[in-house]
């Protein structure tokens, strides 16, 4: 089975100070990929995952020399951020777009009843969830589109396929994370660009969920799951190299679940 070269190539990566984008961060370096990571406010934890970073890189085989890292704050609801965010990485890697964009940044406040959302918290969550992967895409597939090559990935949910514990909010925000993944795909395949998403429920060790307590008596309860126990942010990255490694797999979701429905 053949799988890309990725070594060399630079993937944008945010919220890589949880759990999720961390995993990413790490199984993307393991194949010689460059990085460029966001937070939004924990500085310490994407300090913290750089240094591990390097201390991995002498374990590393036949990667290419001048390996780069970059950290970068935004807040991914501010456009001008965003941008701001691709003009520096143009000034660190002497590129004007990553080839692999991860879209991680996520916001889920845990609130079941319609009545009890109010506009602003709506509006917040499709911005984060959403909006921001607009955005994100807007600015990458340029870049991608001149190479003729790019791998856009979305960090979707359970509860873009009607399920999840969080509430409708968040699942019309990844729901519609979906739909615009779906389009672009059929429309830039012919670019060499790649666009899919993986729909994890119940990965630990994240800010949503960390630990099986914090969903104790809920749907999502591990007594719920048929593989009995939370999923791992590493499994979740496994699905986004298999996307990164995979150039005839492009509009689909894969719903990394332990078997919930």
């Amino acid at each position: 089975m053949s799988s890309e070269n990725l070594q060399g190539k630079l993937a944008l990566i945010t919220g890589a100070s949880g759990g999720i984008g961390a995993a990413c961060a790490r199984a993307l370096w393991c194949r010689g990929v460059n990085l460029a990571l966001t937070y939004s406010s924990n500085q310490d934890k994407i300090l913290a995952l750089e240094t591990e970073l390097w201390q991995l890189r002498p374990k590393l085989e036949d990667s290419p020399g001048n390996p780069v890292i970059s950290t970068h704050k935004v807040d991914v609801c501010s456009a001008d951020d965003i941008t701001a965010l691709f003009t520096s990485i143009g000034q660190l890697h002497g590129r004007p777009g990553p080839d692999i964009l991860i879209s991680n940044a996520g916001h889920g406040r845990r609130i079941p009843d319609i009545a009890d959302i109010s506009v602003d918290e709506f509006d917040y969550t499709l911005s984060v969830n959403l909006r921001a992967a607009f955005i994100l895409s807007k600015l990458a597939i340029p870049h991608m589109t001149a190479q003729k090559w790019g791998r856009i990935v979305y960090v979707s949910s359970l509860a873009a396929h009607g399920g999840g514990i969080n509430g409708c909010h968040y699942a019309a925000s990844k729901a519609g994370l979906q739909g615009l993944m779906r389009s672009l795909a059929g429309k830039h395949a012919r670019d060499g660009i790649t666009v899919n998403d993986v729909a994890p429920a119940m990965i630990g060790d994240t800010g949503l969920i960390p630990d099986a307590s914090f969903v104790a008596g809920t749907p999502g309860d591990v007594k719920n799951i048929p593989v009995g126990r939370l999923g791992t942010p590493s499994e979740v990255a496994n699905v986004v190299l298999m996307f990164c490694d995979t150039g005839y797999l492009t509009g689909q979701s894969v719903l990394l679940s332990g078997g919930l429905k």
